[in-house]
């Protein structure tokens, strides 16, 4: 028998929209699980706008003031979808109500946030994660497995791309509600925080802490006009961002990110090389995992006949993480689903005791590793990240 398990979401914009879709389908998909979602209340500062989104979407009732969403008895959990800038405040908050914590990534600005946010619910005992969703595309999901399976052997390589190309034009402003990501007080970080904390947070899950890096930024148009006072000021977050990086293993990592690559809409890749495989993975083409099998996990022999080279898996058969809760073999699943799975999984922690990752701890070293970015910027050397190995 299920029980409902009512949510409170802050903020309407996309990841507003992807978290209800998330929160409407996830009983219907996984009905093994014990919680049942309620869209209780949606919170935002927009009266009218929130009521469309409410009514669209299936919420029960709308907030003006997210004080008043946390203060409510019958919320059992926050989910932060609203800019970087909020998530410390409501994220403390809500700890400190007693209440479940989701939160959009990247979990904060700078660590010094993401710290007090950890303590926050670490104190107040409340389950907590965030939204790393690339970590549950099942292609992502089976490339872990393929690592857990020992199927890499030694790591040597690690290499990430984040491209996308949305912020090229120069009369783009910056600030307000939709282009708020453009305005450091707001977003903390441009590319860093946006787009590599995903690389860095799928890098870190599949190969290990990531221990020291070397940096280099550039804000290619260096000012622009701001969406809510007119004017034109200097443009703070990084257009771009390539570094170097040392895992605790010893292997070696390259991450490049811009919104500068013509072409590009939201191009994220990986590959991770070692003694006996490697695995390959492009979201632009989610279906499939590339792995190149040199060794037979477990045996030692080499795989060597006239066949050998590249495999392309389409990640689609029951076997498949996530694949038996939705169609048949053959038949993809898209960005939404991993959400879904997320959620899944979210909510099977709070069932099991077995909490979901990544939580706040695990984001909050992913944050560390953006930080110590910046810190080598500024130094122009190496700098360590300080996340545990």
């Amino acid at each position: 028998m299920t029980k409902p398990w009512n949510v409170g979401v802050v903020g309407y914009g996309f990841m507003g929209k992807a978290h209800s879709n998330a929160y409407r389908k996830v009983a219907n998909f996984f009905p093994d699980l014990e919680h049942r979602p309620v869209l209780k209340a949606l919170c935002a500062r927009d009266a009218d706008k929130a009521g469309q989104f409410a009514s669209t979407w299936g919420f029960e009732s709308v907030e003006t003031d997210w004080r008043r969403l946390i203060e409510r008895d019958d919320i059992d959990a926050i989910d932060i979808c609203s800019p970087n800038d909020t998530h410390e405040e409501l994220a403390v908050a809500a700890a400190k109500a007693g209440k479940m914590v989701l939160c959009e990534k990247p979990l904060a600005r700078n660590v010094a946030e993401a710290e007090r946010m950890t303590d926050a619910v670490e104190k107040a005992g409340v389950a907590n994660m965030v939204w790393f969703n690339y970590r549950r595309v099942p292609a992502i999901s089976l490339a872990k497995q393929v690592v857990d399976e020992g199927r890499i052997g030694r790591p040597f390589h690690y290499r990430a791309t984040y491209l996308q190309d949305w912020t090229i034009a120069e009369d783009v402003p910056q600030g307000g509600a939709t282009l708020w990501r453009l305005d450091v007080d707001v977003a903390g970080s441009g590319v860093t925080g946006d787009l590599l904390a995903h690389s860095i947070d799928t890098a870190m899950w599949l190969n290990g802490p990531i221990t020291r890096v070397v940096a280099d930024t550039e804000t290619f148009v260096k000012e622009r006009v701001h969406q809510e006072t007119g004017k034109r000021q200097a443009v703070g977050i990084d257009d771009a961002c390539q570094f170097l990086a040392r895992f605790a293993n010893g292997s070696m990592g390259t991450f490049e990110s811009t919104r500068y690559a013509r072409g590009r809409k939201n191009y994220n890749t990986f590959e991770l090389n070692g003694a006996d495989g490697s695995v390959h993975f492009d979201l632009e083409d989610p279906q499939y995992l590339d792995f190149f099998e040199h060794t037979r996990a477990g045996t030692g022999d080499k795989v060597e006949d006239h066949l050998t080279g590249w495999r392309r898996v389409h990640v689609t058969n029951f076997e498949h993480p996530y694949m038996d809760k939705w169609w048949v073999p053959g038949c993809t699943v898209g960005y939404e689903h991993t959400f879904v799975h997320a959620l899944a999984d979210f909510l099977r922690g709070v069932e099991t005791g077995n909490a979901a990752q990544p939580d706040f701890r695990s984001a909050l070293e992913t944050q560390r590793v953006c930080d110590a970015i910046f810190a080598s910027v500024e130094s122009g050397g190496w700098v360590d990240t300080g996340v545990k190995s």
